[in-house]
């Protein structure tokens, strides 16, 4: 893979096609709450799931999915996964960049999501974001680690 060149890379959406390639990334990038094939499979196919892909040289490298229901104006950033290889080089904040794009083209008020609470890289990225801690999630993740629900507001509520 030529990680020379970052105009080999592209921001997609996901496919079935991706499939391997995404229950690989997951197993590579986290030991805890990991996505399942299936749940994978059920995520590719849902009407409510918004589901990217950033590619290079054709390779599945990232990955960032988010959920929208009916009955919220906000859409709950499900995962963000970068490949360890690529870690450092801009590709979270890409992919945070195009949800939150995505998200206001959709006309939706914010972005919701958990992370861990010693994800501290993470969590920065997202408060650059402008994204406050709105509760802490006590043992929230597999491993017994608490978890930080935080959310973003585009536009404030009416009334």
């Amino acid at each position: 893979m030529n990680t020379d060149h970052p105009s080999t890379r592209r921001i997609r959406l996901a496919d079935k096609a991706d499939l391997d390639a995404l229950v690989q990334l997951e197993q590579r990038t986290f030991d805890y709450s990991r996505i399942s094939r299936r749940n994978f499979r059920r995520l590719l196919q849902s009407s409510s799931v918004h589901f990217w892909v950033v590619t290079d040289a054709g390779q599945v490298i990232a990955y960032a999915i988010a959920l929208s229901r009916s009955n919220s104006r906000y859409w709950r950033v499900y995962s963000l996964a970068v490949d360890a290889e690529h870690r450092g080089q801009g590709l979270a904040r890409a992919m945070l960049e195009h949800v939150i794009t995505e998200a206001k083209k959709a006309e939706c008020h914010g972005l919701s999501l958990e992370v861990k609470s010693d994800n501290l890289a993470a969590i920065q990225l997202y408060r650059r974001y402008h994204f406050e801690t709105i509760d802490v999630l006590p043992g929230y993740y597999d491993d017994g680690t608490d978890g930080l629900k935080m959310r973003v507001t585009f536009y404030p509520e009416s009334h």
